[in-house]
């Protein structure tokens, strides 16, 4: 594996440092650039023993990043507004193309996964599996006129399963980008290769889901995404650095579970969709919010008083996400945080996607918010994250608070339940490649 050492030692001696300073490096210290360089050395190593005696010839490193949902809680379904950011967390992968149609993926603590791709079809016992993201990605590509070719990765994440910062959607968009750089030479752009991480994850991976997700991992940078228009979504960077804004957003694990949810994340789309079916119209960005207001007594009626409390969040929160982006882009942090707190209000009492009413004991997230505004004091802002009903909350904490604020959450939810994460300026992308060393 000559070519694999030849590529270590161009890691270690810092060839790469400007790409990973853009990745990963945020608060311009040798040891975040350390980290970084091992981070790619890991993974690199990982495929030494997991492949041996593979013919390294154009391996290259790729990352998929987690994402963070900063407005527009449950709108893109909807084809509404949200506003979403790429962050540092992000699954990493060595990649080696190979002859054949065989693709084979190591994860880190897993075993091996094999998916012939000349076998596209869905397979029901891969539900929920990410040997059915494989497949469905490989399928998205087939689709969009390219043959899928094989590969042998190696992967290791730092985005934790069910953190609400999206690991399905770093998955696919990780995959995406190695199948558009092995196969299609690039041509697809990211929110093609969002659209493709989507289909898998609602065809084939069996979880209905909007295009934030994939579209944020994929785009990079916080960015303003209009989905009005699915197929062709408007999206915006958002000019604003919130690295330098005084504030530290963190995710914080409330260690409660996703399992079992799908009912309830279903339930708000399927809910949604019948107030917009009560006006003729499949998504509730179709129905004018006058129409709706007009309507309410005829609509709780056929629907029941939570379609229409779900409805309100959704009109209102459409609205908020815009005003997220353009006073975000304008530099008021004070009135941004204003609109995050307005934001997890609504998702609390209109959404109620806090907790499940099947599990009524279990309301982590409910009593995660709570400790996490005592601790803020009314500073800085704090909401649900996510797709809700357990997982994570948000929270943009002041910089001079911060080792206040993760000691009285941590005594509470337990040691390393608080993430401090940063906003990446790029998304989906090939790192680096042996072939241009």
């Amino acid at each position: 594996m000559q070519n694999m050492e030849k590529f270590l030692q161009a890691v270690n001696q810092g060839k790469y440092d400007d790409r990973l300073r853009r990745l990963y490096v945020f608060h311009d210290t040798q040891e975040e650039l350390e980290a970084a360089r091992e981070k790619v050395s890991h993974v690199i190593r990982g495929f030494e023993e997991a492949f041996p005696g593979v013919d390294c010839t154009g391996a290259a490193v790729f990352s998929g990043p987690g994402r963070t949902e900063i407005g527009g809680n449950h709108t893109d379904h909807q084809h509404g507004c949200v506003l979403a950011g790429s962050v540092n967390m992000d699954i990493l992968a060595c990649v080696v193309p190979t002859e054949g149609q065989v693709a084979k993926v190591v994860s880190e603590g897993y075993p091996e996964l094999t998916i012939d791709l000349n076998d596209l079809e869905v397979h029901p016992e891969e539900k929920n599996t990410s040997a059915a993201l494989i497949r469905g990605v490989a399928k998205g590509i087939a689709d969009a006129g390219f043959a899928p070719k094989g590969f042998c990765a190696y992967a290791s994440s730092t985005v934790p399963g069910g953190s609400g910062l999206s690991s399905s959607a770093a998955y696919e968009i990780l995959l995406g980008n190695i199948f558009n750089t092995f196969c299609c030479e690039g041509a697809l752009d990211p929110v093609k290769l969002a659209q493709i991480g989507q289909f898998a994850e609602r065809n084939y991976f069996g979880k209905p889901c909007g295009l934030m997700d994939q579209a944020a991992s994929a785009i990079g940078g916080v960015v303003a995404i209009d989905f009005n228009d699915p197929g062709k979504p408007v999206i915006r960077k958002v000019d604003y650095d919130l690295a330098r804004s005084g504030y530290q957003l963190y995710i914080i694990d409330t260690r409660s579970c996703h399992a079992d949810l799908t009912d309830d994340y279903a339930g708000i789309t399927r809910e949604m969709g019948a107030v917009a079916a009560h006006f003729g119209k499949e998504v509730l960005r179709d129905v004018k919010e006058e129409d709706f207001l007009a309507a309410i007594p005829a609509i709780r009626a056929k629907t029941g008083d939570r379609a229409v409390l779900r409805a309100l969040h959704f009109f209102e929160e459409n609205r908020r996400a815009q005003e997220e982006a353009e006073v975000l882009a304008q530099g008021k942090m004070e009135e941004f945080l204003a609109l995050v707190n307005a934001s997890g209000r609504s998702s609390d009492q209109l959404l109620q996607n806090i907790w499940s009413v099947s599990a009524p004991d279990q309301q982590a997230v409910t009593l995660s918010l709570a400790l996490a505004e005592k601790a803020l004091a009314g500073r800085g802002a704090v909401r649900v994250h996510g797709g809700g009903f357990a997982g994570t909350i948000q929270a943009f904490v002041p910089q001079d608070m911060e080792k206040n604020f993760v000691e009285a959450m941590e005594s509470v939810l337990g040691q390393g339940t608080c993430h401090a994460v940063s906003v990446r300026p790029e998304g989906g992308c090939m790192i680096m490649s042996s072939e241009k060393e």
